[in-house]
């Protein structure tokens, strides 16, 4: 498999769905700026975010794709449609009993998440309602999850890439040709979430035919909890659940300490998040996803050479990559912000909070990066307590930044907490891939860093210069004159700091050779 051609491949269908996602967010930001009722329709997404996270792409995913891989390549065909069917029917039995307790207990769960929507009844009953309607969202989304964790398995990469897409477009929709007509507007996007589910499960099922791995459902869940290969996904989800929902945990007591504070903080963090997801996805997620099913052939075949060159390939991408995007990100947090967002009933305070929110994400990008790339290490060889031992350490060192952040920079700190935190996440599973000696470093990484550096300090200090050059907020008088303005900046960045890197000798051969192995 040619590295380089398939995450271009999986990068230009993330880059697809992140500018999908970004025209939604501009949208919704330009309808409903920043209030008590967008952080409630925040709130409420999120609930069935987390469940989706915790069940279905981060812990199914984690246990699912190394047996998987294991079947395809060592027992055939047969055993591992089997697999799949009885896969498939335990989840879905699994996904309708917490669809239907979760609807029940809806109030009880928002009020969890989110305590400070108590002082807005309208607020907090708003979130119920549209907590309720998107709750089936999960369901559809361990599908996906499942059908994802299939296709990358067979090297099909594009639809599990492009699935996103579909809920951009499904809340674009809903923004400009349903809100408008609906008594409450915001409700609208929690119908166009449950929608988004439908058409994603939809896209995949074709593939899945092609491929021979459309899964069989029954209606006795029994008959997939006694297949042997469904009790080891079983035991390796145990844990696994437990490794993700520490960052769930996490990000769960960052929403309630978010709704305490000043109207907006959640909305305004999410905006910031919004911005993020470009280079954590188009790298982060793109690269695990390429390294988790190649990582497992690689241990299935004994390959261990292979194994540590596709880490160590992986490494230096993200580092080339995501190190500069998080100084644009920290420098450029303002012209982003307002040129992206300050319109309608986005007003100029949201400018400057998003701009802090930014900053602060931008500190820690790197780790969070960094961790999608480590974390694969281990879940392709089947090893989830080392990831589970070192979320839970990372969940007490966020929350114990909080203490120290939240009072000093409100929501900016509850955003500079999980940064650090990531970084420290990715520390520790360096520290622990390497002293089992699962990853061995490539010759080169002392002259790469040493380059990488130089580059990042003059794109830092040009960055600076050239914000400082306009205006960003009186600019919202003049909206293409704002966009080409960031254009300009963004195109100057990208030459203050590809330049440096190839007068210092950088090489693109030098990751096409680690990626031929």
């Amino acid at each position: 498999m040619n590295l380089h051609k398939t995450l271009a491949t999986i990068s230009g269908m993330t880059m697809l769905s992140r500018i999908t996602g970004l025209a939604r967010e501009i949208l919704f930001a330009r309808a409903f700026g920043a209030s008590a009722y967008t952080d409630a329709f925040n709130i409420a997404f999120r609930i069935p975010n987390l469940l989706r996270r915790l069940f279905a792409e981060g812990a199914f995913s984690q246990a699912f794709v190394p047996i998987l891989a294991e079947y395809k390549n060592q027992r055939g065909e047969e055993q591992t449609k089997h697999l799949v069917d009885h896969v498939a029917t335990v989840l879905m039995w699994v996904m309708l009993v917490t669809c239907v307790a979760g609807i029940v207990a809806t109030p009880f769960v928002v009020y969890f998440i989110a305590t400070g929507l108590q002082y807005n009844p309208e607020a907090f009953n708003a979130s119920v309602v549209m907590t309720r309607i998107m709750f089936p969202y999960i369901g559809f989304m361990a599908f996906v999850a499942l059908a994802g964790g299939i296709l990358n398995t067979w090297k099909e990469f594009k639809i599990p890439a492009f699935t996103s897409v579909l809920l951009n477009l499904a809340f674009i929709v809903a923004s400009l040709f349903v809100a408008p007509f609906m008594k409450q507007p915001i409700y609208a996007m929690a119908f166009a979430v449950l929608v988004g589910g439908i058409l994603q499960v939809a896209l995949q099922l074709p593939a899945l035919v092609k491929i021979g791995m459309l899964p069989r459902l029954y209606w006795n869940p029994m008959i997939g909890l006694r297949d042997t290969g469904v009790k080891r996904v079983l035991q390796k989800m145990g844990p696994a659940v437990f490794a993700v929902s520490a960052a769930q945990i996490s990000l769960m007591i960052n929403t309630n300490i978010a709704s305490r504070l000043e109207h907006g903080s959640v909305s305004w963090l999410s905006y910031a998040d919004r911005l993020m997801e470009f280079p954590t996805a188009l790298l982060g997620v793109a690269l695990g996803t390429i390294l988790l099913p190649s990582l497992s052939n690689a241990h299935s075949a004994d390959d261990m050479d292979e194994y540590s060159s596709l880490l160590d390939w992986g490494l230096r991408l993200t580092f080339m990559l995501a190190m500069p995007a998080a100084v644009a990100l920290a420098t450029l947090s303002e012209p982003l912000t307002a040129t992206l967002f300050h319109y309608g009933k986005f007003d100029n305070l949201s400018v400057t909070m998003t701009g802090h929110a930014l900053v602060a994400y931008g500190v820690g990008l790197i780790g969070l990066v960094t961790v999608k790339i480590l974390a694969p290490g281990f879940y392709a060889k089947q090893d989830i307590r080392t990831p589970v031992m070192i979320a839970v350490g990372v969940l007490i060192a966020t929350q114990l930044m909080n203490g120290i952040f939240v009072p000093m920079f409100a929501h900016a700190g509850l955003a500079l907490s999980i940064g650090l935190g990531a970084c420290l996440n990715a520390a520790l599973l360096f520290v622990g891939l390497r002293r089992r000696r699962i990853y061995m470093p490539r010759p080169g990484w002392g002259i790469f860093l040493a380059r990488l550096a130089g580059a990042l300090l003059v794109l830092a200090g040009v960055s600076l210069w050239m914000a400082g050059q306009f205006d960003w907020i009186a600019l919202r008088a003049h909206p293409l004159g704002r966009i080409g303005a960031l254009m300009l900046v963004i195109a100057v960045c990208g030459l203050a700091y590809f330049g440096p890197l190839l007068a210092m000798g950088f090489r693109l051969r030098e990751f096409k050779r680690i990626a031929r192995r």
